[in-house]
């Protein structure tokens, strides 16, 4: 997405894929909306655009809209992200929070969650992993030959993106393969919290908790020693595009000195959070490497590298 005017552009995508792969992070992600306060890139789109250049890493979405492209269309797009990649992809899935992408589908916004619930079941039969249900009612249920298939055929993971509601992890631990959660919609205290309960959901299901994966994502990124600058990011960057409190922000993203954004990765570590998905605000190679060389030394020991 654009923060400013740097625009849009393959070349943009190659710089910061081939950093993040030269620094050794572990993943490449993108996340999805049609419609959005500043031009956005289709996210899918910009992935596939940029597979050959991934090496080794994970390709995920973070999160892809099932509910609004319906499970027939994200189950083929997946399918052919995860063949490009060679088996790498990991889907995040949620309805989505913005009211705008559901107007101009013409979708009520109130049907989401119900949607969203009929539609992952039906995405996992499509992509080779569990039957499908029986009976839909906003979702096509006719037989359809997806071909080619995800590698390995067991199916892509599929995890679901909540932002620790009870609810919402009720859903994870019925409907998922591991959890993606938001990082300014939450704390490491709260995440922590809902590790807790989401464990308790896995094990009422007879789900084993250990090792679940889970991950945060929108861990909005701008190290710089400037508290001018980070000021600014925060106040007519950040802020606008996400229609919050800039003061609010502050505590839950890293934006700021190379030691505030290690000290809330620590703790986010020590919260029991297995991977966080960087967002540079702009400028994306040299924030990328800003992290690997000024922030990833400075996290505690014992506590994983935002990898």
């Amino acid at each position: 997405m654009e923060f400013g005017e740097e625009g849009q552009s393959l070349a943009r995508l190659r710089s910061a894929v081939d950093t993040a792969r030269a620094c050794g992070f572990a993943a490449i992600a993108a996340n999805d909306h049609f419609v959005f306060s500043t031009p956005w890139l289709d996210g899918p789109t910009a992935l596939a655009s940029v597979a050959e250049r991934t090496g080794e890493m994970t390709v995920a979405t973070t999160v892809s809209l099932v509910a609004l492209r319906g499970p027939l269309p994200t189950a083929k797009m997946l399918a052919a992200l995860d063949v490009v990649t060679d088996g790498r992809l990991v889907a995040g899935l949620g309805p989505g929070s913005s009211k705008k992408d559901y107007d101009a589908l013409g979708i009520p916004f109130e049907e989401r969650w119900k949607r969203f619930d009929e539609a992952v079941p039906i995405l996992r039969g499509l992509l080779g992993g569990d039957s499908p249900p029986t009976s839909a009612r906003y979702y096509s249920l006719k037989e359809q030959d997806l071909t080619p298939l995800p590698r390995p055929y067991a199916g892509i993971p599929l995890w679901i993106g909540s932002w620790g509601s009870k609810a919402g992890l009720r859903r994870v631990a019925l409907l998922a393969d591991g959890w993606l959660a938001s990082a300014y919609n939450t704390t490491p205290d709260r995440f922590a919290a809902a590790q807790g309960l989401l464990a308790d959901e896995l094990h009422g299901r007879g789900r084993n908790s250990e090792g679940f994966p889970n991950a945060l994502a929108t861990m909005w990124t701008w190290v710089t020693d400037s508290h001018t600058e980070a000021d600014r990011v925060l106040t007519r960057v950040l802020a606008p595009v996400l229609g919050r409190d800039p003061q609010e922000l502050r505590a839950q993203v890293c934006v700021g000195p190379a030691e505030h954004c290690a000290e809330l990765l620590s703790r986010y570590a020590e919260a029991g959070c297995q991977r966080v998905y960087l967002w540079p605000l702009g400028d994306e190679a040299r924030q990328i490497e800003l992290v690997a060389t000024e922030v990833a030394p400075r996290i505690r020991a014992g506590a994983a590298q935002p990898r």
